[in-house]
């Protein structure tokens, strides 16, 4: 069956979240004050790093809510005792730094405008509604995706084939008739193929391996893989 459209993760795929969360946190602390608990800001940026892997673990579990991940974090960093207000506050803040620093990866409107004619383009993600939402608006590329699914509203997150399943139908489509292209390998690549997708892994730090995968080392490399579709026996590497 061909495919017929192309579900996008957006974070660290087409967006630049690694350096804009980790240059947004380090102007949030210059601005705010490096916590006692840091010798350095290197050592604060790699424990809010830490807390971040470890609390959105938490939200994809179904062990808190969205809002309640992001102020376990903010406590489980400055180590005090805040108050529900004053946890989202200091976050609320450090999201206008963040939000600064927002930018896609320089391949990816090229790529979208290359796919624009052959391909439907919906979106897939572990985050919220709103806040991805927002950010496609910001960027710019909001009107590329006929659809915005995420996990915190549907209740469940991906790996599970049911969030896979759920953007399949929100393009009434069949999972054969879908490609997922994500930054991930087992959480996006794996998750998606196993739910019966076309599940690409966009490698762009060239880690390599997981040969069982179709990978991708850059977006350049998505038309020509979509235009040969060797979801049956793909090789590793493509371009």
């Amino acid at each position: 069956m061909a495919t017929r459209a192309v579900l996008w993760d957006i974070d660290d795929t087409i967006f630049d979240y690694s350096s804009a969360a980790r240059g947004g946190m380090r102007a949030h602390l210059e601005a705010e004050g490096l916590p006692l608990a840091y010798a350095s800001m290197e050592r604060a940026l790699g424990a809010w790093d830490e807390l971040t892997a470890y609390h959105w673990a938490r939200f994809a579990a179904g062990e808190t809510d969205w809002p309640g991940q992001r102020r376990d974090r903010v406590r489980a960093f400055l180590g005090g005792e805040l108050g529900d207000a004053d946890a989202e506050a200091w976050f609320e803040r450090h999201l206008a730094h963040y939000e600064a620093a927002w930018s896609l990866f320089p391949d990816t409107v090229p790529v979208l405008d290359l796919l624009a004619d052959g391909y439907r383009h919906a979106v897939l993600s572990n985050s919220s509604l709103h806040h991805q939402e927002r950010k496609l608006e910001v960027l710019g590329v909001r009107d590329r995706f006929e659809a915005v699914v995420c996990a915190a509203e549907l209740g469940v997150s991906k790996p599970d084939a049911g969030a896979f399943h759920a953007a399949c139908e929100a393009l009434g489509l069949a999972p054969e008739e879908v490609a997922y292209v994500g930054d991930q390998p087992d959480t996006d690549a794996r998750g998606a193929g196993e739910a019966g997708l076309l599940g690409i892994w966009l490698d762009r730090h060239r880690v390599g391996g997981r040969p069982e995968l179709i990978r991708i080392a850059g977006l350049e490399e998505l038309p020509a893989l979509l235009r040969g579709d060797t979801r049956f026996g793909a090789s590793d590497t493509f371009g």
